[in-house]
């Protein structure tokens, strides 16, 4: 992979659906080169609701410098567990947006290996404008990932809880059992696996 180096660049990287029971998890690595001058209410992407995060993903498309998606998928979630699979999609992201920032802030404990401009910060996503842009992309990309589901898998009604372990969605797997898009190593999922 070849990535070109451009002073000043900044980027934030975050992950959405960590917590559900099915579906992949998505990343994405917004890269910035100056900031608008007026910047409307960027947030945790948890914090704000559907409407707003979809407005803000229209005016971060509009105006950041370049945007990485990344993407790791139920079956490699099964494979190397949901944090090896998000740092995967993160680092993923990264490559994709195929830039070099000066500076990567990525939400969490961990920073993409081997670069020493990545630096984690805890709780990134509601301390630092960067990240929570980045939360706002993953989140609003892997919502239309799991809406597109729900077409495919409408028992479940993965256009409203997006797979997370809702009353409504569990009730759902104890009913008609488990979708080949489930998590069947999570709590929730492996205990209704036919044996």
């Amino acid at each position: 992979m070849h990535c070109c180096n451009i002073e000043g660049l900044i980027a934030g990287i975050d992950e959405a659906g960590r917590g559900p029971l099915a579906g992949p998890v998505v990343s994405s690595c917004v890269v910035w080169k100056t900031l608008p001058d007026k910047i409307p209410g960027i947030n945790d992407s948890k914090m704000l609701p559907e409407n707003k995060r979809i407005h803000l993903f229209g005016w971060i498309k509009e105006h950041a410098y370049r945007i990485g998606i990344g993407v790791a998928t139920h079956e490699e979630i099964e494979r190397i567990n949901i944090l090896q699979a998000s740092l995967l999609s993160m680092k993923r992201a990264f490559e994709d947006a195929c830039v070099l920032p000066e500076l990567i802030l990525v939400d969490g404990n961990y920073g993409i290996k081997d670069l020493k401009q990545s630096k984690p910060i805890v709780k990134g996503d509601k301390r630092c404008f960067f990240i929570a842009c980045a939360s706002i992309v993953a989140k609003v990309l892997r919502d239309n990932i799991m809406e597109t589901y729900h077409i495919i898998y409408p028992h479940y009604n993965f256009a409203k809880n997006k797979g997370y372990p809702t009353k409504d969605h569990r009730s759902a797997i104890i009913r008609y059992g488990v979708s080949p898009i489930h998590r069947k190593t999570f709590k929730g999922v492996k205990e209704y696996l036919v044996q």
